[in-house]
This record gives C-alpha cells, sequence and structure tokens, in this order.
C-alpha cells in the first residue's frame, strides 16, 4: 500500500501534523506517515454516523487491526491498516489502544465526570500518539516528558474544537465558566513548561514527532489571558503566521 494514501489521509484531516510530518526528515516521514493516518481514521470514526453502536463498531474494527499487529499474525489489509503494520511493533499497538478506547467519547453525549476524566482522556488521546510517534523514531527514553507536551497540545487542539463539538451536542469542557477555561489552558501551559524543562531527557530522535505540539503554547496562551475566544471560535491565528512558528522551530532545529 502507497504512503501517498496515508499522506493524503493526514493532510486532509490533520493539517498540523501534515505540516509538521513534511518538515521531518524523509525517514521520519515514512514512519509518521501511517501513524497519524490511523489516528485522524480513529479520530473521524465516531463521527460519522449517529448511532453510537456502529461508532463502536468502527473502533472496535481497529482494536482488532492493532491486536494482530500485537499478536505478530497476518493483519487485514487496508490503506492505513497495512502500511501501519509495516512501522508499528507489538509494544506499540498495545499502547495505542487505550487511545482507540479513549475515542468511544465522542460517539456519546455524556459529559465528562470531572477533571480527571478530561485528563485522562486528554492523555490517552495525544500523550499516548506522541510517545508512540517518538518511540517509532527512535526514542528509548523520555516518557514523562513527551506525554506532557502531547497533552500540552491536546488541550490547544480541544480548546479549538469547542465550538464544532458544541455544535455536535458535545458537552466538551469538565467546566465552560470562563474562570474554569482560564484555569484549564494554564493548567496545558504547566505541561507544556515541564516539557520543555526536561528537554534534556527527550532523545534527539524524537524531535521531528516533538514538533507537531508547535502550536500549543501560542493557543494555550490566548485561551488563558482570554478565555471568552474558546466559545467565540476566535484561538486560531493566521495561515501566514501558522506556518512561520514551525519554520522557526524547524530551522533551529528545536520544538
Amino acid at each position: 500500500m502507497s504512503l501517498d494514501a496515508c499522506a493524503e489521509i493526514v493532510r486532509r484531516g490533520d493539517p498540523d501534523r501534515f505540516l509538521a510530518v513534511m518538515a521531518a526528515p524523509v525517514a521520519a516521514r515514512a514512519r509518521l506517515v501511517p501513524l497519524y493516518a490511523f489516528n485522524v481514521e480513529v479520530a473521524r470514526a465516531p463521527w460519522l454516523t449517529e448511532e453510537p453502536m456502529i461508532a463502536e463498531m468502527r473502533l472496535q474494527w481497529w482494536r482488532d487491526v492493532l491486536q494482530e499487529i500485537a499478536e505478530g499474525g497476518p493483519v487485514r489489509r487496508h490503506e492505513v491498516a497495512t502500511p501501519l503494520a509495516e512501522v508499528l511493533g507489538p509494544d506499540e499497538a498495545r499502547l495505542l489502544d487505550s487511545l482507540v478506547a479513549a475515542r468511544r467519547w465522542d460517539a456519546y453525549r455524556d459529559p465528562f465526570e470531572d477533571q480527571a476524566a478530561f485528563d485522562a482522556h486528554i492523555d490517552a488521546c495525544f500523550g499516548t500518539l506522541m510517545w508512540v510517534a517518538s518511540r517509532l523514531l527512535g526514542a528509548d527514553r523520555g516518557e514523562t516528558a513527551l506525554r506532557d507536551l502531547g497533552t500540552a497540545q491536546g488541550v490547544a487542539a480541544w480548546l479549538l474544537a469547542v465550538p464544532e463539538l458544541r455544535a455536535r451536542g458535545r458537552a466538551p469542557l469538565p467546566d465552560a465558566r470562563p474562570g474554569a477555561v482560564a484555569a484549564l489552558a494554564r493548567r496545558g501551559l504547566d505541561r507544556l513548561a515541564a516539557a520543555r524543562a526536561a528537554r534534556s531527557a527527550v532523545p534527539a530522535p524524537a524531535i521531528p514527532a516533538a514538533r507537531a505540539a508547535w502550536r500549543a503554547g501560542a493557543i494555550l496562551a490566548r485561551a488563558a489571558a482570554d478565555p471568552a475566544r474558546v466559545a467565540e471560535g476566535r484561538l486560531a491565528t493566521s495561515e501566514f503566521r501558522r506556518r512561520a512558528a514551525l519554520l522557526v522551530r524547524s530551522l533551529a532545529g528545536r520544538w
């Protein structure tokens, strides 16, 4: 199966990660593109239907794929599953199962029980993806810092998505009051600061994966300063500033 199909899925479904991966070395792209395409397919699976049981079946299909990879047996042929099986090891497949399981939240309209439930969801969906992406590039340490970075990225992405999630009938935040939203953004900034403080613990091969979080700081800072921007959908920056921020990090060899 061609990587081009996976790249197109990422380009259409996850433009931020697509830009980050295209700035990575070719060898890193070949490993990250199938993973990010898998993430797009899993993230959108619950939204392709209004029926929770059908959404559960779609997610279970991906859990079955991961189980096939984890067990080392034949893996069903699919434009994403096939290249994913070529880059994913058994341990990484088992880690990603928690990501798929967390996406069950999107199939229903129940709010998060509390802040802890929200935090667990973000870590499963974003922290796990960041750690697995880093492992695929050869990282064998730095999990705490990379999960902190992934969580900061996840909170930023979640705040960006709040208007759309509400339009689809979801209750995306454990507490939607302005003060609580600002506090949530500050928690994300704290995780980002923790990741940067532990920069030395992140091995060099993980940098292309870590760079996918390049927008997190600016988004979280805007949400913390003016939480009304979240509900109003005013967190995003211009396309020029978005691309320029990534370019600066790429040229500097940092994240």
